[in-house]
């Protein structure tokens, strides 16, 4: 044998020898995962109120022609309106995405009577949202101004997942989940970062509970990608959009409106959900829209 193989040999000896004293996990965590196939799109939603129209038929054939593929609905009176938006969506290539809110009261409040509240509207939401096959109801523990609100301690934390868990499983049974969306701290002291309502949606231990980015409020965040690499696939539902200086279209603040950082994050995850527009419009809607929609996939292509 020469030296060549003989030291072959040897060190491959010493590697089986080495690996067979390992726990098996990380033997395995030595082996090369199989990529899997990267189901990751840009699923583009609007709100009700963005596209231009004055019926939601008229609405909603603007979306199609754009290539909209989500419809977010508010959630007041949703129930009351289940039959209309099935109708208005069947035969088109347009689903239901979340649905923002909608409820009464909050669920971090200390009345009796608004947490009532809360409880009642929630569910009635949840179950409509179920019946149009939605991805989730948006909600927010508390914003600033509504009081008397639980004290930000570890007991409401905990008294929040408790609460979630509850809520959480009646939203599987309905068929959707119930998404935590962060706010920046102007709107809500509470809950600010992605990563604190992922950490929220793991400890409420219920797979009805997820969470959402929404790149205005996600200037609190000092990357947009980690901030949603932080959620992963496990709990990242749903995402919003909107301009990152005024709250409008997205392209109407120029150069600030990057969305590469995070959308890179979203591709990289295989995020196949969708990103909803929440903002208004400085400009005329027949024109600034379209804009939006393009910016927004050529900034996909390029993240």
């Amino acid at each position: 044998m020469d030296r060549r193989s003989f030291l072959g040999r040897t060190l491959a000896g010493a590697a089986a020898v080495t690996l067979s004293g390992l726990p098996l996990g990380m033997v395995s965590a030595c082996t090369p995962e199989k990529k899997t196939a990267n189901k990751a799109e840009l699923k583009l939603s609007f709100q009700e109120g963005i596209a231009p129209g004055s019926t939601l038929a008229e609405k909603l054939d603007y979306m199609e022609n754009l290539g909209v593929a989500g419809f977010e609905p508010g959630g007041n009176n949703l129930a009351g309106r289940v039959d209309e938006i099935s109708r208005a969506l069947n035969g088109r290539n347009i689903k239901v995405s979340a649905i923002c809110a909608g409820f009464g009261g909050f669920i971090l409040a200390e009345d009796p009577k608004v947490k009532a509240e809360f409880d009642t509207t929630m569910r009635e939401i949840i179950a409509a949202a179920g019946e149009l096959a939605s991805t989730g109801v948006i909600m927010v523990p508390a914003f600033n101004g509504q009081h008397p609100c639980r004290p930000h301690t570890l007991e409401t934390r905990e008294y929040l997942t408790e609460q979630l868990h509850e809520l959480g499983e009646y939203a599987l049974k309905c068929g959707t989940t119930v998404i935590l969306e962060p706010l920046n701290r102007g709107e809500a002291f509470y809950l600010r970062q992605v990563a604190d309502a992922a950490a929220i949606c793991r400890d409420s231990k219920s797979a009805g509970v997820k969470c959402m980015g929404d790149f205005w409020h996600m200037q609190e965040e000092t990357s947009d990608y980690a901030a949603f690499m932080s959620a992963g696939t496990e709990y990242l539902q749903h995402v919003h959009i909107a301009s990152r200086a005024r709250r409008v279209m997205p392209g109407e603040d120029g150069e600030k409106d990057n969305y590469m950082d995070g959308l890179r994050a979203l591709k990289e995850l295989g995020y196949d959900k969708y990103v909803s527009f929440e903002c208004g419009s400085a400009g005329d809607r027949a024109v600034t829209v379209p804009a939006a929609v393009a910016l927004l996939r050529e900034q996909w292509e390029k993240a």
